[in-house]
């Protein structure tokens, strides 16, 4: 156990990568959000105003995924850390980044529902649907998500330092291929209402379910590749 901590610690020695980054790309994404906010205000548009850039810090978390083990694991394994231990280690740093990040989100909504959006009806956290199940399943989304899009970094980390870039490239070509091919046929069989009232109806917390089984899967998979795995 002890050994497992000194993973989270030696992962956190850069706090830079796990917390400083994510929380800028953050603030600003939030600035700048609020700023076209006040500007549409200004111009007499009512409201209320949602935008996409909440989603920046979350995107950031695929190269916090990717740099925990292609800058970390090398060094670990001079140290005599077992694979087993760094994974588990390196999962525990990853929870407490998205526990960080989902605690803002959450904290964040609850100001912007509260003020009607900082006054100007514009809402960078608590969008309609994320929040619609309060504040305690929109922290349990926003960890999730946070969560996943880090396994994914991860995984595709273990994949390149197993297979090589090209393995990853085609891996990567292929998920493409399939989502090309899943909007088609949905398109196609005329299948979108279904689609968006199925997404409705699993609601935030639902969503956020199916989203941690993904997770745990990409852990497991990422996990027995880096097993096999070359420092």
């Amino acid at each position: 156990m002890n050994r497992t901590v000194n993973v989270v610690r030696m992962q956190l020695i850069n706090k830079q990568t796990f917390v400083w980054v994510p929380l800028i790309v953050l603030g600003a994404s939030f600035a700048v959000s609020i700023a076209i906010y006040a500007i549409l205000s200004s111009s007499g548009l009512p409201g209320p105003f949602y935008g996409g850039g909440s989603q920046a810090p979350l995107w950031v978390l695929l190269f916090v995924g990717i740099s925990s083990l292609t800058l970390t694991f090398p060094f670990s394994q001079a140290m005599s850390v077992t694979r087993r231990e760094f994974f588990l280690g390196t999962m525990l740093a990853a929870a407490m980044c998205a526990v960080l990040l989902a605690a803002v989100f959450a904290i964040g909504g609850m100001i912007e529902e509260a003020t009607n959006g900082w006054g100007l009806n514009g809402y960078f956290f608590a969008l309609d649907w994320v929040v619609a199940d309060g504040p305690l399943v929109a922290a349990f989304f926003y960890f999730v998500l946070a969560l996943l899009i880090f396994m994914l970094g991860f995984w595709s980390a273990t994949v390149y330092k197993r297979s090589g870039a090209m393995v990853v490239a085609l891996i990567w070509s292929g998920v493409g291929l399939l989502l090309v091919v899943a909007v088609w046929a949905i398109t196609r069989f005329e299948m979108w209402t279904d689609v968006i009232s199925a997404i409705v109806e699993q609601g935030p917390g639902g969503f956020a379910v199916w989203g941690l089984l993904a997770a745990v899967l990409l852990s497991g998979i990422s996990y027995l590749t880096l097993r096999r795995t070359v420092p």
